[in-house]
């Protein structure tokens, strides 16, 4: 498959050629989240030009379904939209969505990018660890929904980055390609321009880029492995993700950093991003995240633990799950980057807790 993209305006991109074909298996962008909303702007739009020549890997797929496998920075529904207002062309003809590829269609997409969200810039302040004119990585801290949706209107992370950056607007989700939970803290990138969103969301969908998680799980965990167990929404309890036959495919790679009576400090290396992952991985090995309250059924104190370990344990609220390292190629330079995030307050004071329980014990 040759993938070839033009951008006007402020945007110039030089033709590309991608040997991976199997888009279908992108785990970026938001799992879960509602798609964007489209609304004008009185800001000047992106016209974004796209080709886009098909093999027989498609072969007998909906159009609308293989569109968004190769476009994935956008919905599925605006993608079929664009199809009906003659955007998005088959071999430079107007198609159904419905249409069955034959394998070997020209795909050809021209289309002005205006203002992809609805919700609104607010004065949020961020910490922001590194910016240039392609990438933003944030530090998020705890509490912070990433995106808009049911219950969260406002407040999120969307809302202090369409401040901060207006331009954001333009973009697909404000230029997000991943997320992580509200109540878990740390490293987070957000793309400045449509090429830096192509360019991260593909090394997502490679799995290249470096997710690496710090946690603290209840009991002891005697050796590193790797939890190979596909994930799905629970059948019965919808705010829940669960271990069932086909799910998604979700791997996470670990590594035990430090022993503590009745917990243990692990270290978690995301292979795939399945919303929830590490939590629903570690619960199903029997070791749910301290303070987890939607995998965890109730806070656990050891046996002879001391008022400070149980007024500690009591207090956490939240799971003890912490996005510490990130790593990928900047999208535009081509530069290997690593980027780290210390642990915040809270995360610090249980792992102080538990090491002085251990001396004491």
């Amino acid at each position: 498959m040759v993938l070839l993209n033009h951008f006007c305006t402020d945007h110039q991109m030089t033709s590309a050629q991608s040997s991976n074909s199997n888009f279908s298996e992108t785990d970026f962008l938001l799992e879960d989240s509602v798609d964007a909303d489209n609304h004008n702007s009185d800001s000047t739009a992106t016209r974004l030009s796209l080709q886009i020549q098909l093999d027989e890997t498609y072969l007998g797929q909906r159009i609308d379904q293989v569109a968004a496998m190769v476009w994935s920075e956008f919905s599925r529904e605006k993608l079929k939209q664009w199809m009906k207002d003659g955007h998005l062309l088959v071999n430079g003809n107007i198609v159904k969505p419905k249409y069955r590829c034959e394998g070997n269609e020209l795909l050809t997409l021209n289309v002005e990018l205006e203002a992809q969200t609805s919700s609104q810039p607010e004065n949020i302040p961020l910490n922001i660890v590194y910016e240039d004119d392609d990438i933003i990585v944030i530090n998020k801290e705890v509490g912070m929904v990433v995106h808009p949706g049911a219950g969260n209107p406002t407040g999120t992370l969307v809302n202090a980055l369409l401040y901060h950056a207006p331009k954001l607007a333009e973009l697909s989700r404000a230029g997000l390609v991943h997320r992580i939970d509200k109540d878990t803290s740390g490293l987070l990138v957000v793309a400045k321009t449509l090429e830096a969103q192509f360019s991260l969301s593909k090394q997502l969908a490679k799995k290249t880029v470096y997710r690496v998680y710090d946690l603290v799980a209840y009991g002891n965990i005697i050796a590193g492995g790797t939890i190979d167990e596909p994930i799905k929404r629970h059948p019965v309890d919808r705010v829940k993700m669960a271990i069932l036959p086909g799910g998604r495919d979700a791997v996470t790679h670990y590594n035990v950093k430090e022993r503590f009576r009745d917990f243990t400090r692990i270290q978690a290396q995301l292979e795939t991003g399945r919303t929830h992952q590490i939590r629903v991985h570690f619960s199903y090995l029997g070791h749910g995240l301290v303070g987890d309250p939607v995998y965890v059924n109730r806070v656990r104190f050891p046996a002879g633990a001391s008022e400070v370990l149980i007024d500690m344990l009591r207090s956490f609220k939240r799971q003890a799950l912490h996005a510490a390292k990130l790593g990928l190629v900047h999208p535009r330079t081509g530069e290997e980057m690593m980027f780290e995030a210390p642990w915040p307050e809270d995360f610090t004071q249980l792992v102080e807790v538990l090491r002085q329980e251990n001396e004491a014990y």
